[in-house]
């Protein structure tokens, strides 16, 4: 059985989407400013591995977990719901405009926008 990773076209098209994605962020009123500070190129690359993990092409991932790495911006600059909204709408555009389809977009939205991981994001 392949995983969600191998479905979506492995470390290519991961690279492509995450690419992508953040030219979307990055030009969103609504969240491009939690960004204003980011090093772009370290946060792709952290973006893709966390990705790669996420949909099953890597064992393990030794990332920052992820209520530590969103506090401040919780904390400091008030992350809320509809910031972690506008996030999921800008991936699921990228992975319509890249011309995925509908069920694997479902796979990848239940994995990345599940409650659990909106929690740890939202610090909840």
């Amino acid at each position: 059985m392949s995983t969600l990773y191998e479905k979506l076209g492995g470390k290519a098209a991961v690279e492509i989407a995450v690419d992508k994605f953040y030219e979307k962020v990055l030009a969103d009123e609504r969240v491009k400013h939690f960004f204003a500070n980011t090093d772009m190129q370290k946060q792709r690359k952290h973006q893709k591995d966390f990705m790669t993990y996420a949909f099953g092409g890597a064992k393990s991932w030794d990332g920052v977990p992820m209520r530590k790495a969103h506090q401040k911006f919780v904390e400091e600059m008030g992350l809320s719901d509809s910031h972690f909204d506008a996030i999921a709408e800008n991936l699921v555009a990228t992975l319509v405009e890249l011309k995925i389809s509908q069920e694997l977009i479902d796979e990848v939205v239940a994995i990345v926008g599940s409650i659990e991981h909106r929690n740890d994001v939202l610090n909840r």
